[in-house]
């Protein structure tokens, strides 16, 4: 998928539009992860659509929740939740970022000795 140590580093055109794909993929997880949490707010917690990609995107976005849930079943899930979105967003972000930091790497022939 990247190129190895010993080839030349990727044109810039090449490289952005690697990077692009990269950002098509962590969107794509980010925006699943988003589908459950509206889905699981509206069905668990009885939010209206709205209310439910709200306190979804805000979860995910690490900003807390909005509003106040009743019931066992919707605690569960927003504590369940709370904990994927944690994990979800630092794969969204280690998948943004991985062409950059190869890329990066690559330029300065980092090696790195096996223990």
């Amino acid at each position: 998928m990247f190129e190895r140590s010993g080839e030349p580093l990727l044109s810039r055109r090449a490289f952005f539009l690697r990077w692009f794909r990269f950002a098509l993929a962590a969107g794509g997880i980010m925006g699943l992860s988003l589908a459950v949490g509206i889905l699981g707010y509206h069905g668990l917690a009885g939010l209206g659509w709205v209310d439910s990609l709200l306190e979804a995107a805000m979860i995910l976005g690490g900003m807390g929740p909005v509003h106040e849930l009743e019931g066992t079943r919707a605690k569960l899930f927003a504590a369940a939740y709370a904990l994927f979105a944690g994990v979800i967003f630092l794969v969204a972000a280690g998948v943004f970022f991985a062409p950059v930091v190869h890329r990066l790497l690559h330029h300065f022939h980092l090696d790195v000795e096996e223990s």
